[in-house]
Formats: C-alpha cells, sequence, structure tokens
C-alpha cells in the first residue's frame, strides 16, 4: 500500500471488563486527563472520542466504555460489532476478574471483527502489595491469544496514553490486510470502494 501523505483514521474502540476494574477511569484519564477516587458505575454504556497522532495518520478513537455489571452483558454485542480495537480490563489484585477478561477475549475472537486490534490492561497496578494475578501470568496470555499486554494504572497514569497509542500503532497496519468495518479512511469516499465478496 504506497501510503503517500497523511491519513485519517476514525476508529470505534470498545472497552470491556469486570465491574470494578476501572474502566471508566482509564477513559478519563485518556480523554481528560483526570481520575476520580470515586467513579459511579456506568450504566449501559457511556461514549467519548479522542485524537492521537502517530505515524503518519490521525486517529480518531470512538469510544465506547461498557458497564461491567453482568446484568449489561447482553449489550456488549451492540457495542462491539464492527469495532476496529478493544482494550479488556481486568485488575491485577482480582483473579476474578482476570478470569472474566479471558472470558471477553473469548467472546470477541468468536463474534468481533477478525481483524481486531486487542490489548489486555492489567489495570491499578499503583495497589502492587494487593497483586494477585503477576505480569508474566497475564503476558503470557496475551501472546498465547494475539493480543499485546501492559499494566495500567488509571490513578497514577502509567501507561494510560501508551495503551491507546500503542493499539493507534497497529491499527493502519491491521487496515491493510482489508478495510475491517469500524474503520474508515476518511480521506476517501467510502461508497464505491471495491470490496472483496468475502463475508456477505
Amino acid at each position: 500500500m504506497a501510503s503517500s501523505g497523511h491519513s485519517n483514521l476514525n476508529a470505534k474502540l470498545v472497552l470491556l471488563g469486570d465491574m470494578g476494574t476501572g474502566k471508566s477511569s482509564l477513559v478519563l484519564r485518556f480523554v481528560k486527563g483526570q481520575f476520580l477516587e470515586f467513579q459511579e458505575s456506568t450504566i449501559g454504556a457511556a461514549f467519548f472520542s479522542s485524537t492521537v497522532a502517530v505515524n503518519n495518520n490521525t486517529v480518531k478513537f470512538e469510544i465506547w466504555d461498557t458497564a461491567g455489571q453482568e446484568r449489561y452483558h447482553s449489550l456488549a454485542p451492540m457495542y462491539y460489532r464492527g469495532a476496529a480495537a478493544a482494550i479488556i480490563v481486568f485488575d491485577i489484585t482480582s483473579t476474578d476478574s482476570f478470569a472474566r477478561a479471558k472470558k471477553w477475549v473469548q467472546e470477541l475472537q468468536k463474534q468481533g471483527n477478525p481483524n481486531m486490534v486487542m490489548a489486555l490492561a492489567g489495570n491499578k497496578a499503583d495497589l502492587e502489595d494487593k497483586r494477585t494475578v503477576t505480569a508474566d501470568e497475564a503476558r503470557v496470555y496475551a501472546e498465547e491469544n494475539g493480543l499485546f499486554f501492559m499494566e495500567t494504572s488509571a490513578k497514577t497514569a502509567l501507561n494510560v496514553n501508551d495503551i491507546f497509542y500503542e493499539i493507534a500503532k497497529r491499527l493502519p497496519r491491521a487496515q491493510t490486510a482489508q478495510n475491517p468495518s469500524g474503520m474508515v479512511l476518511v480521506d476517501r469516499p467510502a461508497e464505491g470502494t471495491r470490496s472483496a465478496s468475502c463475508c456477505a
């Protein structure tokens, strides 16, 4: 692909994970640079957008922060369908949230966009003394399942911007395989683009 000049990508990104893992706090830290000690539980999903410049691209993330409560699980496909990227979040102090993260990964592998860029975030890295999930354990799991892994802390801002930038860097490469739904090259019309009839 001869990419001459600058391209603008719109990428739908979804955050998934158990309640209380800090999904909303990660988004708030990334989009607004804020951290609230007590964050209200998300109901359904919350929407944010933020633009990052990486290499020769500008990526506008359309971020869906989904609710972690079990009763909202049935709504999740509505948000991850057509997503170009997903961050699956667990809490390093909770083995249950790590087990739940693995279930989300399995669900996305079965039902999500096959070209989706997936990141695994071990959040609350500032609570090292309460850790129950090791970084090595999470990293090995991520590598075996085609995700990349970072430990994050919405409280201290550790790796929060980095995980979004890493996704942004990986998006254009994912885009060359075939234009995944959920990613639109804004600088050329969506109509009339030839698409190989793969998955009618």
